[in-house]
C-alpha cells in the first residue's frame, strides 16, 4: 500500500500549528529578538539617543555606564571620535536588516523558480541548471561577493545584488531535489490526468509541499546575508564610511580594541546574536509547521 503521507498534498488545520509555533521557545526567543531589531531599525531616528555621525573629540573613547570616566547620556560609551556607540549600533541595524531581507527575498524567489522548473521538467533543463549551480557554487561566496561589489562599486544596492546573485543557488539546489521527489507522487499524477496546466501544478500542488523547506532556507539565508554585509562593511566595500554599519564598527573597534574594547564588542555581539536568532526562528517554525518533521 502506498504511503498516503507521501502520495497526497498537504492539507491541515493551521490553528494548532500556529499555537504550537507561538509556544515554541525557539520561535519566541528568536522571533522576539528579530522583532526587537526590526523595531530598532524602523525607529532608529527616534530611538537613538544621539546623532550617529556627530563627533566630539573631547568625548572620545568614553567607557560604558558603570565604568570609571563615563559620561551621562552615553550608555555604551563612545568611539575614538566621540561618536555614540549605541546610536551607531541602532542605525547599523537598519542597514543590516535592509540588506538581509531584500537580498534573501530576491535569492529565494529566483532560486525557487529555477529549482521548481529544473525539478519538474527534468531533461536538458535540469542538466543546464545543475551544471550552472555546480559551477556557481565552486566559487567561495565571500570572495565572489567582494569581487562583484568591487566591480559594481560600493553601496547598498551593490551589496544586495551581490548576495542575491550568489545565494540563489542554495535555494535552487534544495528546491530542485524536493520538486523531483514530489513530482513522482500520486497527487501530481492525478493533477496531470485531470488536465491541470504545468504552471498550476507547480504553483498549486508542488510549491505548497516545499514551502516550509524554503522558509527554513530563507531564515538561514537572512543570517548569512547579515554576515556577508558585515564582512563587506569591514573591508570598506559596503556603504560609505560615514554610514554606521556593524562591520564598519567592528573594523574601527579592532584598531582601538585595547583603548576602547566596547566599540568592537557591541556590534560583534549583535552580529552573533542576530545570526543565532534567525537560525533558531527557522528551526522553530519548521518544527511547528513542516509535516515531515512531525511524523
Amino acid at each position: 500500500m502506498a504511503d498516503t503521507a507521501n502520495s497526497a498534498p498537504i492539507s491541515r488545520n493551521w490553528g494548532p500549528a500556529i499555537r504550537a509555533a507561538l509556544s515554541n521557545p525557539r520561535v519566541i526567543i528568536g522571533g522576539g529578538f528579530i522583532l526587537f531589531l526590526i523595531v530598532l531599525a524602523l525607529g532608529a531616528d527616534w530611538i537613538a539617543p544621539h546623532d550617529p555621525l556627530a563627533q566630539d573629540l573631547m568625548l572620545g573613547s568614553l567607557p560604558p555606564v558603570g565604568m570609571n570616566g563615563t559620561e551621562s547620556g552615553y550608555w555604551l560609551g563612545t568611539d575614538d571620535l566621540g561618536r555614540d556607540v549605541l546610536s551607531r549600533f541602532i542605525h547599523g541595524t537598519r542597514i543590516a536588516l535592509t540588506v538581509a531581507f531584500t537580498a534573501a527575498t530576491i535569492a529565494a524567489v529566483l532560486g525557487t523558480i529555477v529549482g521548481l522548473l529544473a525539478g519538474y521538467f527534468g531533461g536538458w533543463v535540469d542538466v543546464v541548471v545543475s551544471r550552472l549551480i555546480e559551477i556557481w557554487m565552486a566559487f567561495p561566496a565571500v570572495l565572489l561577493s567582494i569581487l562583484i561589489v568591487a566591480i559594481l562599486g560600493s553601496g547598498v544596492h551593490s551589496v544586495i545584488f551581490a548576495i542575491a546573485i550568489i545565494d540563489w543557488t542554495r535555494f535552487a539546489r534544495v528546491v530542485r531535489a524536493e520538486t523531483q521527489a514530489q513530482r513522482n507522487n500520486d497527487y501530481v499524477t492525478a493533477a496531470e490526468v485531470l488536465g491541470f496546466s504545468r504552471l498550476a501544478i507547480l504553483a498549486g500542488e508542488i510549491l505548497p509541499n516545499v514551502l516550509w523547506t524554503i522558509l527554513g532556507l530563507f531564515t538561514l539565508e537572512l543570517g548569512l546575508a547579515v554576515v556577508i554585509e558585515a564582512i563587506l562593511s569591514f573591508v570598506g566595500l559596503s556603504v560609505s564610511s560615514d554610514t554606521p554599519t556593524w562591520g564598519g564598527m567592528i573594523a574601527q573597534g579592532r584598531t582601538i580594541i585595547y583603548q576602547a574594547w566596547w566599540v568592537f564588542a557591541l556590534p560583534l555581539a549583535g552580529l552573533l546574536a542576530t545570526v543565532l536568532a534567525f537560525n533558531q526562528l527557522g528551526a522553530g517554525l519548521r518544527a511547528s509547521f513542516d509535516p515531515v518533521m512531525q511524523r
